[in-house]
């Protein structure tokens, strides 16, 4: 933990930084990429919506060792009455059984077939209840309301605190989380509910947020840039999304942990059916809202400022002061090697072979240069004054 606090102190300082903002027709890819997926799966597959949205009959009966999905299926199944197929749910000790509207009888005759199947003691084991479609739609009318009020409120409120850039740009980071979170519910096949719509509405607030913060830092580092004139929109932009970009991690993390403890043990591990629609449209939506706060749209807000005629303007006189810089930092390095190469041969000494005299362009050739007789000289030997060879006396 003490590195990443490194690296958020050095991000936060501008030492290090990560391109997002430069790449954002990277993070445009993959948004299209999983929007055209959710579409696609919502226009074939739809949704699985649940009884309360559409009306049924459910039953609720134990289960006995052994018996899986299939059994509790054609137990139902066999009682003759039931025309659509049956949606069956684990519900820790026993099963949960969703079909069409029932009329007594018919409901009378899925208890004692179940019971038959199931080895059960009585009928009344097998417990019916069934469930109107017009308090899903009442749910779903006051939830769309809910979510229209929301919207609203929330473009006013970033219109006067920020801009009205930041706003739109907040806008679609929500719609696509929203739409990210409702696809991959029509690709799992889960059953939509009450509690879905609700936590749907939940990361709405969650991922807003998120962007906010964002937002706030950015519009810190933007505010005196037409003044000091020293980055483009886009990089101040960048460097407040990498000043935040820790803090969102750490936020992400630790509201995803009990979220990713709801759906994998409570609904997985444990079969806490009624757990797992709200567990998933929760951590889907918390990481969507996570990456589209730092990929979407901050990239999203800084294309939409660099259309403004001040901000491109801007960037024209930042880069044309860059590219001054590179000029002037090129020529000075051309001229240090340049008088590096007039300086070397004078500073730089001279290979010489041991015994031998060097010699400059002034010396005469031949000159200094001592001659090595070869071989023996062929010359009379010396003798003393008494016929002996000289430096040697007879003894």
């Amino acid at each position: 933990m003490s590195r990443l606090g490194n690296i958020g102190g050095r991000l936060h300082r501008g030492e290090i930084s990560l391109n997002f903002v430069g790449r954002q027709k990277l993070w445009y890819s993959i948004s299209g990429l999983i929007l055209v997926i959710s579409v696609v799966s919502l226009l074939t597959l739809g949704l699985n919506f649940g009884v309360e949205f559409k009306g049924g009959t459910v039953f609720q009966f134990p289960s006995k060792p052994g018996t899986t999905t299939s059994d509790a299926r054609s137990a139902v199944e066999d009682s003759g009455v039931v025309k659509e197929d049956p949606i069956v749910q684990k519900t820790g000790t026993g099963w949960r059984v969703q079909t069409e509207s029932l009329t007594s009888a018919q409901v009378t005759k899925v208890q004692e077939t179940v019971q038959h199947k199931f080895g059960l003691a009585k009928p009344d084991d097998v417990s019916p209840q069934s469930v109107g479609a017009s308090w899903g739609k009442d749910v779903s009318q006051k939830a769309l309301q809910g979510l229209i009020i929301f919207l609203i409120v929330i473009i006013i409120y970033l219109s006067i605190a920020f801009e009205w850039r930041m706003a739109v740009a907040a806008l679609i980071a929500l719609a696509h989380d929203i739409l990210i979170t409702i696809g991959v519910y029509s690709l799992v096949q889960f059953e939509v509910t009450p509690s879905s719509v609700v936590g749907l509405l939940t990361i709405l607030g969650y991922s807003l947020y998120d962007t906010v913060v964002v937002f706030d830092k950015v519009r810190e580092n933007t505010r005196p840039l037409l003044t000091t004139r020293s980055m483009t929109y886009s990089q101040a932009a960048n460097l407040g999304l990498n000043q935040t970009l820790v803090r969102s991690i750490n936020t992400s993390v630790i509201a995803l942990l009990p979220v990713s403890g709801l759906l994998f043990i409570g609904a997985g591990v444990m079969g806490a059916g009624t757990l797992k629609d709200l567990a998933l449209v929760l951590f889907v939506g918390m990481l969507a809202g996570a990456y589209s706060s730092i990929c979407i749209a901050t990239p999203i807000l800084a294309d939409l400022q660099e259309r403004q005629q001040k901000y491109r303007e801007l960037a024209q006189k930042v880069r044309s002061k860059a590219g001054s810089a590179k000029r002037k930092s090129r020529a000075a390095n051309a001229e240090s090697a340049a008088k590096a190469a007039d300086d070397g041969p004078e500073s730089e000494p001279q290979d010489t072979v041991p015994g031998e005299e060097t010699t400059d362009a002034t010396t005469p050739v031949g000159a200094g240069i001592r001659l090595v007789q070869q071989g023996p000289r062929q010359q009379p030997r010396r003798t003393g004054s008494k016929g002996h060879p000289s430096g040697k006396k007879k003894r």
